[in-house]
């Protein structure tokens, strides 16, 4: 069972984003700031950016000594969190960045927009590798496979796209969900596996090279935000629009456990998690809160 152990309430706003460094967790918000928490004491830290625009997505980078920063105008902004300052801001893209994802195995960085452009970037020169403009509408998550050989899109258009890292070419596309499909991640203990969650509030499971669906399930009442993987694959959980964040039993794809208001959680859109240790995980939400979840 998941308990609630720590929450932060500290935003002005509506918090998008979040991400882990080890030691502090990172958080992007509606009131136009990145802000640390230290979480082993609930409290904020000294750090906190305002980027003067609403706060998407951020990521960690080389080894998570910088930080990127996405924007609601479609800037990127990357900081040295050693140096404590921004040492480069790309203005490739010109409509609100929901996605950023690091590849450490490539040294590669990928980021998607509102209107469907995905660009690629060497992590370590800083520099733009390629540019496309996928046409799928927003580009709502970005993940990675294991050995970073592929990466995966969900995409408004209703579309999982899947990419492999060294040409960067566009290998395996299909309908995943009606109305949008905003969040994958491959299995763990079975690369050849793939968790999709949708507008549609459907929880999918494909073999993506056959690109057969192994399963769907109504696994929300709204959309799915994120899918994140827990206890070395054996649990995965999922957070909605509906205000509840589940735990799932990775074999059976069945619930364990709901942590919503009535257990002390979000009582607005849970919009993104990020992982602590194996059997802990933060969550962030429309009610400026990051809660972090501990295995009891």
């Amino acid at each position: 069972m998941y308990i609630k152990q720590t929450e932060i309430i500290g935003h002005a706003g509506a918090i998008y984003t979040c991400a882990f460094d080890g030691q502090f967790v990172y958080t992007g918000s509606a009131d136009k700031y990145v802000t640390r928490w230290l979480i082993s004491k609930g409290i904020q830290d000294n750090f906190a950016i305002n980027l003067g625009q609403s706060v998407y997505s951020i990521e960690f980078i080389n080894s998570k000594s910088q930080l990127v920063v996405g924007l609601s105008t479609g800037s990127i902004h990357v900081f040295d969190l050693e140096l404590k300052k921004e040492i480069k801001h790309f203005t490739q893209h010109i409509k609100p960045v929901f996605a950023i994802k690091s590849n450490e195995f490539k040294s590669q960085l990928y980021i998607g927009d509102a209107d469907g452009n995905l660009s690629v970037w060497n992590s370590e020169k800083l520099e733009l590798m390629i540019y496309l403009p996928l046409d799928c509408g927003k580009i709502r998550n970005i993940s990675v496979s294991e050995n970073g050989d592929l990466f995966v899109l969900s995409c408004q258009d209703g579309t999982t796209r899947i990419f492999e890292s060294t040409h960067f070419n566009e290998i395996i596309t299909f309908d995943s969900h009606k109305g949008g499909a905003t969040t994958a991640h491959f299995h763990p203990l079975n690369q050849d596996l793939l968790l999709t969650g949708g507008k549609d509030a459907l929880l999918k499971m494909w073999d993506w090279k056959s690109m057969v669906q192994v399963k769907s399930l109504p696994a929300h009442n709204y959309v799915i935000y994120s899918i994140l993987f827990l206890e070395n694959g054996e649990k995965f959980v999922t957070a909605s629009r509906d205000k509840s964040i589940k735990i799932w039993d990775s074999e059976t794809i069945e619930v364990l456990q709901k942590l919503d208001f009535k257990v002390g959680g979000h009582r607005h859109s849970v919009n993104s998690l990020t992982k602590i240790s194996e059997e802990s995980f933060s969550s962030v939400g429309d009610d400026k809160k990051v809660i972090i979840w501990t295995r009891s």
